[in-house]
C-alpha cells in the first residue's frame, strides 16, 4: 500500500467537536497515513511534515457531514420548480428514467464539486447507477455511504433489490476505505412490508445499515394510515427494519410513539430544512428529538429539491426555523447546530469511530475557514459566526483522510471546466 504523504497544519484556531475539549488557539494538526496523529497548541519547533498549511486567520472544523443526498439531481436543478412533493416526483421520475450511466457520473462529479468547495468530506447518498457514483467519489477523494433507492411501485422492485445486493457485496470485498454500501428501500409508500422485510434479512445477512425515507409528508401519513392504520415508524418496526443500524430521512411528523422508536434503535434522523421548505413538507420537530436523545444529523436532500448541496448555508436555515418554529430562540443554538453537522452527523450515520471530531486518531477529514473577512469580524463568538455568518466561498480547504481536495481554494481531484462541458452537453439533449 503507497504510504500517504504527512500533512502538519499549523497556526490554525481549532474547533474539535468532542466532548472534553475546548477550542484551541494557535493550535497544529498534524496528519499521517491519513490519521490524525496530533492536535495541540503552540507547535512544537521541531515539527515537520512533507506538506504544510499555514492556518492563521484560518479555523479549522470537522469536515462537513451531508446526511442525506442524491448527488446525481444536480442535473436536475431548476428542473419543475415549485411543485407539491408528490406532484414533484412524478415530474423527476419521468426524466431519470431517460438518464444513461455517463450522466449519473457527470452530475455525480458536479454535485462533488460543489460539495468539496463548500467544506463537505462526507455525504450518504441514495439514488441509482450505483457503480458510476462510486467511480466519481473515489475520483473526487469524498467520503461515501452509497445505495440505491428500491421502489416496488416501478414495477422492478425485486430486480432492483438484487442489483443492489450485488452492488454491497462488490464494495464489501473491495473494501475501500471511503466507500460504505447500504441498502436503502425507497419509502413505506412505495414499498410493501413484505419487501422491506426482505430488505432487512438481506441487511443482517450482509451486515450493512439501511437508509430510507420516513415521515415526509402529511401525504405520506395518510396514505400509510388508510392502507394499514398505523404511521410510517410503527409500521416500520413491524417489519423489523430498526432490527438493522437505520438513517431515516426527513422525519417531518412524528408522534411521541415515533420518537420513542426512534431513540430506543437509536435510528439516524436527518433532518432536510431547505428542501422541506421548499417542497412545503413541513417542519421536522428537531429540537424536541434531540431533547428525547434522538439521534440527528443535517442533509441537504438533492439539489433538485434545494437547490444547493451548500452545508453552510444548510447548518444556518436548521438553527432559524427551528427558533421560528419553537419561538424560541435558543432552539437548537449555534452549538449544537454545528454538531448536527459534524461530530453528531456523523453519530446518526453510523461512522463517529472514524470521523465527525478532531482529535488523535480519527479520519483527518478537516474544513478550514478564513475568517479574515469583514462579515466574521470581530470575532466574537467563532462557533456563532460559522453558523450565522460564514458563507461557503469562506472555504479554503477541504481534506479528505489527509488528501487535501480544495487546496486555498482550488479544486485539486476534479477538472471543473470539464465536468460543467458535460453537464451543459446532457442538458442539451436531456431536457430541451
Amino acid at each position: 500500500m503507497q504510504t500517504k504523504e504527512s500533512l502538519l497544519i499549523k497556526n490554525v484556531t481549532i474547533v474539535p467537536m468532542t466532548k472534553d475539549q475546548e477550542m484551541i488557539e494557535h493550535g497544529y494538526i498534524l496528519i499521517k497515513d491519513g490519521l490524525i496523529q496530533e492536535v495541540g497548541s503552540e507547535r512544537p519547533a521541531a515539527l515537520t511534515a512533507d506538506q504544510v498549511i499555514d492556518g492563521t486567520n484560518r479555523v479549522a472544523i470537522p469536515g462537513l457531514i451531508n446526511g442525506h443526498t442524491h448527488t446525481p439531481m444536480s442535473l436536475l436543478r431548476g428542473y419543475r420548480d415549485d411543485l407539491p412533493l408528490m406532484d414533484w416526483l412524478q415530474e423527476m421520475w419521468v426524466i431519470e428514467g431517460k438518464m444513461t450511466a455517463d450522466d449519473v457520473y457527470w452530475a455525480s462529479m458536479l454535485s462533488m464539486i460543489e460539495m468539496i468547495e463548500s467544506g463537505t468530506t462526507t455525504f450518504s447518498d441514495m439514488y441509482f447507477g450505483l457503480d458510476e457514483i462510486a467511480q466519481a467519489v473515489d475520483q473526487a477523494g469524498l467520503r461515501a455511504l452509497l445505495c440505491e433507492a428500491i421502489m416496488e411501485t416501478a414495477g422492478n422492485g425485486e430486480e432492483r433489490l438484487q442489483a443492489t445486493i450485488a452492488f454491497v457485496e462488490k464494495w464489501k470485498q473491495v473494501g475501500h476505505s471511503r466507500i460504505t454500501p447500504l441498502l436503502s428501500p425507497h419509502a413505506p409508500y412505495t414499498c410493501s412490508p413484505n419487501m422491506i422485510e426482505k430488505i432487512v434479512q438481506e441487511a443482517e445477512r450482509l451486515d450493512c445499515a439501511i437508509h430510507t425515507h420516513l415521515a415526509e409528508t402529511r401525504q405520506e401519513m395518510t396514505i400509510i394510515a388508510n392502507e394499514y392504520q398505523e404511521s410510517p415508524i410503527t409500521l416500520m418496526e413491524k417489519t423489523g427494519l430498526f432490527s438493522r443500524p437505520v438513517i431515516a430521512a426527513h422525519g417531518v411528523y412524528l408522534s411521541d410513539q415515533d420518537i420513542a422508536i426512534l431513540q430506543q434503535h437509536q435510528a439516524g434522523l436527518i433532518y432536510n430544512p431547505k428542501s422541506n421548505m421548499k417542497l412545503a413538507s413541513g417542519i421536522a420537530p428537531i429540537a424536541h428529538l434531540l431533547e428525547q436523545g434522538v439521534r440527528v444529523g443535517i442533509g441537504t436532500d438533492g439539489s433538485a429539491s434545494n437547490n444547493a448541496l451548500d452545508m453552510i448555508e444548510e447548518m444556518r436555515f436548521a438553527s432559524l426555523l427551528q427558533k421560528v418554529a419553537n419561538e424560541d430562540a435558543t432552539a437548537l443554538s449555534a452549538y449544537q447546530t454545528l454538531a448536527l453537522g459534524t461530530s453528531q452527523g456523523a453519530r446518526a450515520l453510523g461512522i463517529d469511530q472514524i470521523t465527525g471530531t478532531i482529535e488523535t486518531g480519527k479520519q483527518a477529514d478537516i474544513t478550514l475557514i478564513d475568517f479574515d473577512q469583514p462579515h466574521l469580524s470581530p470575532k466574537n463568538n467563532i462557533i456563532s459566526h460559522i453558523i450565522y455568518s460564514v458563507k461557503s466561498t469562506d472555504i479554503t480547504h477541504t481534506i479528505v483522510d489527509g488528501q487535501v481536495l480544495l487546496n486555498n481554494r482550488q479544486l485539486m481531484t476534479i477538472d471543473k471546466e470539464k465536468v460543467i462541458w458535460h453537464i451543459n452537453e446532457i442538458k442539451e439533449r436531456l431536457l430541451s
